[in-house]
């Protein structure tokens, strides 16, 4: 195809990436053109992990942060080091053309950096993640996405807000490239803290999952290394959902399940891009920055980090409440045949079993609906939040966990840890270090 005056090769465009809507490679490509003024203005100039589907949405992703070796000479990159202290070349998207070629690849939705690539250590983007617990409505998403509408105003700052394309809602912001990675994501912790005091009843910026109510704000998603689904981004569901950009005046009425690669090109024909003067309102952190400083001197430490981060100054002890309250707990046993159970070989408090560890999320909720049809006196007691499923790092793409927590389940009617349901090994073929 002729892309942006350049030449770009499609590979298999009739291959079916979405079976159950029936949409193929090449849909999902044609989507892309159709947006491609807002769908590259939410990449610009980013380097981007590629997260590739080369069997279609249903099919095991894998993500490759290095570029290809074998690609044109007009596919741009950056070199970004991470945490770990290892390197990588990542892909840096900034016209429809490299658009398509990522595409091609298997890559359904696009996942950049909030960097630019000229200047790799200060974000130009404050990223607002409200990802909802099991069993919280839609409704509460668009309420704790108002409120901190509200809070963003307050600090100065304009927010841009979008559906996820899955469960919840993404604000950005655009900011000056005038902060580092540790203090864009102190800020976003701070901003977690004052909507969670706003709106207790429905908010949380707790980081532990047995804590956690309502919508959480996931400040972590400003950590660096961190990314997020871009703007018009297809996400990999039955449906081919939208990451969206809105207005906010459509923000108390929206629909995420109406943003689809079918319905999203004719509104971005009709209305344009929402989002499209988001470059335009780059604003301080510095009001965000102080009122972190206010919390920190009323007590408040700094929030866990991710698992795979050095601990930092400062910060709060990396363990779950349930084992700190009391040291003693116990390991909770592990299926037959494994060497870990539901916390590893941690100690806790709270009765767990694990259900499932498969290679897709689809997979282990079908071993969890098996469980709880054995277990049909189990069910009523659980709540949304007992049920916890986990996305765990493998190798090079994400498997899932689900572990059952029994707490609300009288304790003479708690079944005991059994072989699990789906038993994947992510490192079964695996001969390196771990």
């Amino acid at each position: 195809m002729q892309i942006a005056g350049r030449e770009v090769q499609i590979t298999n465009p009739d291959k079916v990436f979405f079976p159950v809507a029936g949409y193929t490679k090449g849909d999902l490509l044609h989507y892309y053109l159709a947006v491609a003024d807002g769908a590259v203005r939410g990449v610009s100039n980013r380097p981007m992990a590629l997260k590739r589907f080369v069997q279609g949405a249903e099919g095991e992703a894998f993500f490759q942060k290095r570029a290809p070796a074998n690609r044109p000479p007009w596919i741009e990159t950056a070199v970004l080091s991470f945490p770990s202290g290892r390197t990588a070349e990542e892909i840096v998207v900034r016209d429809a053309a490299q658009l398509a070629w990522v595409v091609n690849l298997g890559c359904i939705d696009l996942n950049p950096h909030p960097v630019r690539s000229d200047d790799l250590d200060h974000p130009d983007e404050l990223r607002i993640d409200l990802d909802p617990m099991p069993g919280v409505p839609w409704s509460q998403v668009r309420e704790v996405a108002l409120v901190a509408k509200r809070v963003l105003h307050d600090m100065g700052l304009t927010g841009w807000p979008k559906t996820s394309g899955s469960r919840g809602m993404h604000i950005y912001c655009r900011i000056e490239r005038r902060w580092t990675h540790p203090e864009v994501r102190r800020a976003a912790v701070a901003f977690a803290r004052e909507v969670e005091r706003r709106a207790p009843a429905i908010a949380t910026s707790k980081w532990w999952k047995e804590e956690r109510h309502g919508v959480f704000l996931d400040y972590n998603q400003n950590a660096k290394d961190r990314t997020i689904a871009s703007a018009y981004s297809v996400r990999p569901t039955p449906d081919a959902r939208v990451s969206t950009p809105l207005r906010w005046d459509e923000v108390p009425d929206c629909e995420p399940e109406a943003f689809t690669l079918a319905t999203v090109p004719a509104r971005f024909a009709a209305i344009g891009d929402p989002g499209a003067g988001i470059d335009a309102e780059a604003g301080s952190l510095e009001a965000l920055l102080e009122l972190a400083a206010r919390q920190e001197a009323a007590g408040l430490p700094d929030a866990p980090w991710p698992p795979n981060y050095p601990r930092q100054p400062g910060e709060a002890p990396r363990v779950q409440p349930s084992r700190a309250r009391d040291r003693g707990g116990a390991i909770p046993q592990a299926a037959p045949g494994k060497d870990a159970g539901p916390t590893g070989r941690r100690r806790t408090t709270v009765p767990l079993v694990e259900i499932a560890r498969a290679r897709t999320e689809k997979e282990a909720r079908e071993g969890l609906e098996r469980w709880q049809s054995r277990h049909p006196e189990v069910v009523p007691h659980l709540e949304p939040a007992d049920v916890l499923v986990d996305a765990m790092r493998g190798r090079s793409s994400a498997w899932y966990r689900i572990r059952v927590n029994l707490t609300h389940v009288p304790a003479e009617q708690r079944p005991p840890q059994e072989a699990l349901e789906v038993d994947y090994d992510p490192w079964a073929a695996y001969r390196g270090p771990r």
